[in-house]
């Protein structure tokens, strides 16, 4: 809706079509001044052409006239600066839905009482035809004199019903046919009042060899099988003009799969770069032809077309998964990139002023005559009259502005679309291996890179290259990932160690992906994403293992600032929701998003690691904020899945024990997780135990993202024996009662983690209360000492390696120590209890002069620098963490030396 405006005189010396319509019919000024003083809407086209049908003229002579004095008010108040693009090009779009729904609503009359009602062969229901709007209609940013783009479609086959016997049957689809042909005569043949649009049906499966309209079965085959990559791009602006919601909603379940990908589709880039050229190639033709006719605005260098591919690119990269992005307006498309931080606000906020300027212009080149054109006039006059328009001084003043514009669309264009494929990721021209290439001479080449374990290498090399699943590969895609092979072993040579391991990482990784074209397309056009890999590689088998089972996560490397962002923690919860709610009643694909966003936090937080940014214990918080968010959202959206739920908020808890409990949690850990509630309902047993089966389904599902985590539930009241849920109540009692101490032990690194937020004041008084009882020290010392020794003969290390975690004067002797200094002397302090990790409770003992302060800092150093080594050798793949005794050997006595101070009368 545009708003209305105080009555100015127009300026039909600035535009020739006004010129000319005002002086056929001198009431036409006050006709102008009055539509001049109302908001542009439906409502008001409707009054306007009832009043004049009602003076007795025809609906398609009227609709043109309402056109055309349309035309004439949108060029008077913009040209007076009343009107911004944004309410030209609703108001345009808006009259052009409103032409195509009140001609189809008065053709469908005719056509029903000549042949009956048109209903479909399964359903028995009214069938009816949707217009789809394509292009700029589509979006609803129209241009002033543009054409519209349709496409008509109807939902089933079958035969229209007839109620009398005049009427003669006809196939549905033989009934639309004519229907589509009488609404486009009805909008665009050229009477004396002119037309109301020129209307265009190319876009149609099969253009203008392929029938007027299709049934969805026709539209649904047709992309399954005839489909081609710029009419994904085309069919993105598809919007309905016409039709009943749930038939609406039916195609776009035909035609979203289509237009969006599952997973992050760089392919599309080289397709429309390639569509891109040709359409170039077209404008450079006729400017070559017609000198004269250059700078055009819309398909010329740095013009509109190319804001349009700019948006519409990361919208076929992105929306089959953010759904944000399947917006048909490339306005609305650029603001969401920018707040979406796919493109920097900045240059999102230059490319929507050069977007409003550059539509300006257009509209002014097509306000001078009402054609339909997008190219600068020849006519020195005409281009002074452009200038006006625009409000500038002089036309070169016009040029210069639209010049500067134009090389800022041109360079960002550039950004994103320059072919990549030859150039070498430092600039330098490398010579390069083929398929061809022997051992021989793929070692020589190695040689000359400066690889020194080059036989090696060129063995691996060949044993890729001849796999059967490279072999099977399109020519297209081989090519790519022999230049990105190529690219790679540049960059691997540069490193001074580590050389061979990375290049067997990575040749793992592109068999791993190698079927994958938006994978190989993502590191083509990205050449320093594959820079990104390779330095991941080079410091992880981990990481290596990781992106290889998840690659979409590849996706995470295009933008470093934003990799190594700090989390925002309240964004992402917000982010995560938002798009759980949105995807409510798809189970399958919640659980999807679940793992994606995980697994690219969890991405981030690699990177960050990776590059010394996080110390262990940074990353263990962040690691265990992530887990925490993931289990409340899973425990969120699972118990909407329950359809026997006896209240709309569940009264439930997760409570986390061990490496979440502490806050100590690593890449690869499980969750050691119990169940919770606080429910009196008669339901709330079976409801609460289905909701916990349900999230640990949801937990450890494998899907094609992979799981989220491991769980064990293993510490639950009673054990394996034990319900798999329990009240608040019966835990306390079971704490109090029949606990034991082992469980003690592990309930000094348990916390409420998510879920029904009464529980977790209700769970930290019983942890309190357990933890400060009163405990025999000598009875406590034995039942510890026990069960340390149960430990240590069940993980016996018989290597000359010294075991990090199992080993005497290792971590798993030091949470002991912390455990048993809690449990016996947390009655008399009871800050003990406070869940705040080993480190700083072992700092706390000293401070209280429970253990010798220094032996206290020795040890608590000690288990900092274990933790470091676990985790870097964890991140080299290997399973235990074992390491030489030497390295460790100041460390391992700093904590025998405690462990003696405290159990010293059990050690003989």
């Amino acid at each position: 809706m545009t708003t209305p405006s105080t009555s100015t005189p127009p300026r039909p010396h600035l535009s020739r079509f006004l010129e000319r319509w005002l002086q056929a019919d001198p009431s036409r000024i006050s006709e102008l001044e009055d539509i001049s003083r109302l908001s542009l809407s439906a409502e008001l086209f409707a009054q306007i052409l009832q009043n004049k049908i009602l003076a007795g003229a025809s609906l398609n002579s009227t609709m043109r006239r309402l056109r055309n004095l349309l035309m004439a008010s949108l060029i008077s108040r913009d040209l007076n600066g009343q009107l911004d693009l944004n309410e030209v090009i609703s108001a345009i779009s808006d009259f052009a839905d409103f032409a195509v729904q009140t001609h189809l609503q008065a053709l469908m009359q005719e056509m029903i009482a000549l042949h009956g009602q048109p209903i479909g062969e399964e359903s028995g229901e009214l069938q009816e035809l949707i217009v789809l709007g394509m292009g700029k209609l589509g979006g609803r940013e129209l241009n002033v004199s543009s054409d519209i783009d349709l496409i008509f479609c109807y939902s089933e086959d079958g035969e229209t019903r007839t109620s009398t016997e005049q009427q003669r049957p006809l196939s549905n689809h033989e009934f639309f046919s004519r229907l589509g042909k009488k609404l486009i005569a009805a909008i665009a043949e050229i009477t004396e009042d002119g037309f109301s649009f020129r209307v265009d049906m190319a876009l149609r499966p099969n253009g203008a060899s392929g029938p007027l309209v299709a049934s969805f079965a026709m539209v649904e085959e047709y992309f399954l099988i005839q489909g081609r990559e710029w009419e994904r791009y085309a069919w993105v602006k598809a919007r309905a003009l016409t039709g009943k919601p749930e038939q609406i909603a039916a195609l776009e379940k035909i035609v979203h799969p289509f237009i969006y990908r599952r997973y992050l589709d760089y392919g599309v880039i080289d397709s429309l770069r390639t569509m891109h050229g040709q359409i170039r190639a077209e404008v450079v033709r006729q400017e070559t032809r017609h000198p004269e006719r250059g700078n055009n605005v819309k398909l010329g260098r740095g013009g509109i077309r190319e804001i349009e591919f700019l948006s519409q690119v990361f919208q076929l990269i992105r929306g089959g998964r953010e759904l944000e992005l399947r917006d048909r307006s490339t306005r609305i498309t650029l603001q969401t990139l920018a707040k979406k931080s796919i493109l920097e606000p900045g240059i999102v906020q230059q490319l929507l002023e050069a977007y409003t300027f550059l539509r300006n212009v257009e509209h002014r080149l097509q306000y001078l005559d009402d054609a339909q054109t997008h190219t600068f006039p020849v006519k020195e006059e005409d281009q002074e009259i452009i200038a006006q328009m625009m409000n500038c001084a002089s036309t070169a003043e016009l040029l210069a502005q639209l010049n500067l514009i134009r090389q800022f669309v041109a360079e960002q264009f550039d950004a994103i679309f320059k072919d990549k494929k030859e150039q070498a990721v430092d600039g330098a021209v490398t010579p390069t291996l083929n398929e061809q290439d022997d051992s021989e001479s793929i070692e020589a080449h190695l040689l000359a890179l400066g690889f020194t374990e080059s036989k090696e290498a060129a063995q691996r090399l060949l044993i890729t290259w001849q796999s059967p699943r490279l072999q099977s590969l399109s020519e297209t895609s081989r090519n790519k990932m022999m230049a990105l092979i190529n690219s790679a072993l540049t960059m691997i040579a540069r490193q001074a160690d580590g050389q061979l391991a990375t290049l067997l990482r990575l040749l793992d990784f592109m068999e791993a992906i190698a079927r994958r074209t938006a994978y190989l397309s993502l590191l083509t056009e990205y050449p320093h994403a594959l820079q990104r890999v390779i330095r991941m590689f080079a410091a992880s088998d981990w990481a290596a293992k990781f992106l290889s089972r998840h690659p979409i996560l590849l996706d995470e490397l295009l933008d470093e600032s934003a990799l190594h962002q700090l989390p925002d923690w309240e964004l992402f919860t917000r982010n995560l929701q938002q798009q759980l709610e949105q995807q409510q009643g798809d189970t399958e694909r919640q659980m999807e998003t679940l793992r994606e966003m995980h697994h690219a936090q969890l991405f981030r937080l690699l990177a960050q690691d990776l590059e010394g940014e996080l110390s262990v214990e940074h990353l263990a918080d962040a690691l265990s904020k992530l887990a925490d968010i993931v289990v409340a959202a899973t425990l969120t959206a699972a118990w909407q899945t329950i359809a026997s739920r006896h209240r709309e908020i569940p009264q439930f808890a997760v409570i986390a024990y061990g490496k979440l409990g502490g806050k100590e949690l690593s890449y690869a850990s499980d969750l050691d997780v119990i169940f919770l509630y606080d429910d009196d309902h008669q339901d709330a047993p079976a409801s609460y135990a289905k909701l916990a089966q349900r999230f640990i389904t949801w937990m450890t599902s494998h899907t094609p993202a992979g799981i989220l985590f491991d769980i064990d539930i293993a510490l639950r009241p009673d054990g394996a024996s034990g319900l798999m849920v329990s009240t608040v109540s019966s835990f306390n009692r079971y704490q109090e009662k029949s606990a034991w101490l082992w469980e003690h032990q592990a309930l000094t690194r348990a916390r409420y983690c998510a879920g029904y937020a009464p529980i977790e004041a209700q769970f930290d008084a019983t942890r309190a209360q357990v933890l400060t009882q009163k405990r025999e020290a000598i009875k406590l010392k034995e039942e510890v000492l026990n069960m340390r020794k149960k430990m240590r003969d069940a993980n016996l290390n018989r290597s000359d390696l010294f075991d990090l975690k199992h080993d005497i004067g290792g971590m798993i002797d030091i949470e002991f120590m912390v455990q048993y200094l809690v449990l016996l002397h947390a009655h008399q302090y009871p800050e003990l209890t406070a869940n705040i990790g080993n480190i700083a409770l072992l700092k706390r003992c000293g401070d209280l002069g429970l253990i010798n302060p220094d032996m206290a800092l020795a040890s608590a150093n000690a288990y900092r620098v274990f933790r470091k080594l676990q985790h870097n050798i964890r991140l080299q793949g290997e399973e235990k963490a074992r390491v030489a005794k030497e390295i460790i050997a100041g460390e391992v006595l700093a904590t025998s030396s405690l462990w003696a101070s405290l159990f010293i009368s059990h050690t003989a």
